[in-house]
């Protein structure tokens, strides 16, 4: 399954790195003017869902653009076929193809592929997280003061009072850099990689995430909501760092949210 998953996740970059190269194609609005799709997300989600249906017949595929179900039990594949839309329609140079294996609900398998830069990141439950044949480590970093953090806003933000603005202005003067890549789902696997020391967002799908909480696991990181509870999901907020620094991470978000109003995980 993990060759398979790392196949079709190559494909489907292939098929956006010649997008990014001959420019987006069609780009369309989809729950606001923020809120972007291309021919290329649909086009990427075609070829893995038809891979993935080819291969398991008998599993559930839930996609961004074209949904699905997501069953509670069973094998699941969760995709996202093109995250960081909005940089790819631009030609901003940062976006990814991410996809994982659910079984019962947790992540079994995920694949993050970064078409521009080649770069492959995977994890199998119970075999580590990986960048090709590197082993991965979070970093060891284990104060606030000394780490680089990465964030990233959610399409309401215009209108939503929670909308990360708070957080991020608690966190910049407090580090050595927060990053806004645009891809959630390279963010999480830099903090796998160690090449970032932490990671928040609010907003966050479960096809965002999948394949990265287990790689930042695997790693020998911690994922979490806000409130430390272990992620899982249908959770909408993500915390993820080194087990040191993530209780400094967790302690700034509360500090930097406690003038919101108490909203859930």
């Amino acid at each position: 399954m993990l060759e398979i998953a790392i196949d079709l996740a190559r494909q489907a970059g292939a098929l956006l790195r010649r997008g990014h190269e001959n420019g987006a194609g069609t780009v369309a609005n989809k729950s606001s003017g923020v809120d972007l799709v291309t021919e290329f997300d649909l086009a990427s989600e075609r070829l893995i869902a038809d891979g993935l249906r080819r291969h398991f017949p008998h599993h559930a595929i839930h996609g961004e653009e074209t949904g699905g179900e997501l069953p509670t039990a069973g094998p699941v594949w969760v995709i996202d076929p093109l995250d960081g839309t909005t940089n790819f329609a631009h030609g901003y140079p940062v976006f990814s193809v991410t996809l994982a294996l659910l079984i019962d609900g947790q992540p079994e398998l995920g694949v993050t592929y970064d078409p521009l830069r080649e770069e492959l990141f995977w994890a199998q439950a119970g075999r580590g997280a990986w960048r090709g044949e590197q082993r991965l480590h979070v970093s060891a970093t284990g104060e606030l003061r000394a780490s680089l953090l990465a964030t990233g806003f959610a399409y309401d933000r215009a209108s939503n009072p929670d909308n990360n603005l708070a957080e991020f202005s608690h966190f910049m003067p407090r580090t050595r850099g927060v990053r806004r890549a645009g891809s959630a789902a390279l963010d999480i696997a830099w903090v796998a990689a160690g090449q970032l020391d932490g990671y928040w967002e609010r907003g966050i799908q479960l096809w965002d995430m999948a394949a990265g909480v287990l790689l930042v696991r695997e790693a020998g990181g911690v994922v979490t909501t806000y409130s430390g509870q272990p992620w899982r999901p249908g959770h909408r907020n993500v915390a993820a760092a080194n087990s040191v620094l993530h209780q400094e991470l967790l302690h700034g978000l509360q500090t930097a949210r406690c003038a919101l109003p108490v909203l859930p995980d």
